[in-house]
């Protein structure tokens, strides 16, 4: 088992939109379906994977480029030290006072550990000066608990 970090940032304007968060469904439309319900299925297949935006489902990272990675780590400790990192660096910027509390950010690290240690996986979120958002996310592979039919981008060619 290994763990993936993610990091998107941009527009919360953008991040709302859910459709393009949102993976296909796992099967085709019908034989005889409505040309246009066939074609938005085929654009949302080809569009979900290949999209930067943060899916709705964590474990969904997994099926996203994997230029998205921004780091992988084969146990938890160095995976949540990314995570502080990342908090430490973004927290200025965050638009509510009481997350930037240290003491807070501190509860939020040791809480990933602790999931990450029993394979699951975390995310988190935070508004920063307006109108943007930050999201990171930290997804446990090989396989992923919640979602074990999806790839590992390290198995990815």
């Amino acid at each position: 088992m290994h763990h993936h970090g993610y990091l998107w940032t941009g527009p919360k304007a953008r991040f709302d939109q859910e459709a393009p968060r949102r993976p296909p469904h796992p099967e085709p439309p019908p034989e005889g379906s409505r040309p246009e319900l066939i074609q938005r299925y085929r654009e949302v297949a080809a569009e979900f994977p290949a999209s930067d935006l943060p899916p709705l489902e964590t474990a969904y990272w997994l099926v996203k480029p994997r230029s998205l990675v921004r780091g992988t780590w084969p146990e938890p400790k160095p995976a949540t030290a990314w995570l502080s990192d990342r908090l430490t660096e973004y927290a200025p910027r965050f638009a509510s006072e009481a997350e930037r509390d240290p003491g807070r950010l501190t509860t939020l690290v040791a809480s990933a550990r602790e999931r990450l240690a029993s394979g699951r996986d975390v995310t988190l979120g935070f508004y920063l000066e307006r109108p943007s958002y930050l999201s990171l996310a930290l997804v446990t592979c090989s396989p992923n608990r919640e979602s074990r039919e999806l790839p590992c981008p390290l198995a990815q060619g």
